[in-house]
């Protein structure tokens, strides 16, 4: 059987069941997004609980982590959130030396919103704990699953794309 005609999903004991009863676009919505779901919670819970930071002051981060340095407005939009949103949760970031505004070089009155070293590190050290928790997860499958998951992430990447 071809891998893309055969479906995984993780039942609450943990165990992997092929389900090839799952053919409609629908059902592999509905069986995907929950799976998902508790996956992003597991990430999310792998996160310092020492980080006094709320999830979207850890997300403006990562943006910036990944983009370099971006006008407010353009991290809003980046984020999914209105501009004096964002500019709440730069404050903050300033507040703790996680991020910094300068003035952009091609227009003095339009700020640029920049991560610090202390932000980079700190980006880092959450990026390494959760990767390292997932890592280990997908240790313990066997290299057919493990190959099932590689070849899966640009078909979720372009899920996800916008």
């Amino acid at each position: 059987m071809q891998w893309s005609n055969l479906w995984f999903l993780v039942t609450e004991s943990t165990k992997v069941e092929a389900v090839e009863h799952i053919r409609s676009t629908a059902q592999i919505a509905s069986a995907l997004r929950p799976a998902v779901l508790r996956l992003a919670r597991r990430l999310r819970q792998m996160r310092a609980h020492d980080l006094d930071l709320g999830t979207g002051q850890l997300q403006a981060l990562g943006s910036l982590y990944r983009r370099g340095a971006l006008p407010i407005g353009e991290l809003a939009q980046l984020e999914k959130v209105k501009p004096p949103s964002m500019t709440r949760t730069v404050d903050n970031l300033e507040a703790l030396g996680l991020a910094t505004r300068n003035a952009s070089d091609a227009d003095r009155r339009r700020s640029m919103v920049l991560i610090t070293a202390a932000g980079r590190a700190l980006v880092e050290q959450d990026r390494d704990r959760r990767d390292a928790w997932l890592a280990q997860r997908i240790a313990a499958l066997s290299p057919e699953e493990r190959d099932l998951i590689r070849r899966a992430i640009p078909i979720l990447e372009q899920v996800t794309a916008e």
